[in-house]
């Protein structure tokens, strides 16, 4: 069964730094894209970065130049670090996967969520 585990978040001043890690386990298939979503209250859940097996990103516009996102293939893992931090990016952040079968893409598998709260 596929598991994704996230650690890192936290309360940051504007301005400051956090790292988020994304500790995948359990699937049959090497082959993924995996990403960081982000939930405010009252709102939709919205895609914030995504990196694929090869490594091509993308980002959505207001975390461009500010957040990275960046993975580790021999250990199934996927980071996204975020600089520069604005009271807008508090929210709860997700990590996504799907996999690749060799014909098929799997559904979306979703970590617990871990909190990011910048001050402001």
């Amino acid at each position: 069964q596929v598991q994704l585990v996230e650690s890192g978040g936290g309360l940051v001043q504007a301005g400051g730094s956090l790292r988020l890690s994304c500790a995948a386990s359990g699937s049959r298939f090497s082959i993924n894209a995996m990403g960081w979503y982000r939930q405010a209250p009252g709102k939709q859940r919205e895609l914030v970065a995504a990196i694929a097996s090869g490594g091509s990103t993308n980002y959505r516009d207001s975390v461009k130049g500010r957040f990275t996102i960046s993975r580790d293939n021999a250990k199934n893992m996927v980071y996204l670090q975020m600089n520069s931090l604005k009271p807008e990016d508090t929210a709860v952040y997700y990590c996504n996967a799907r996999f690749y079968s060799g014909t098929y893409w799997t559904n979306d598998y979703w970590g617990q969520g871990t909190q990011v709260t910048v001050s402001s």
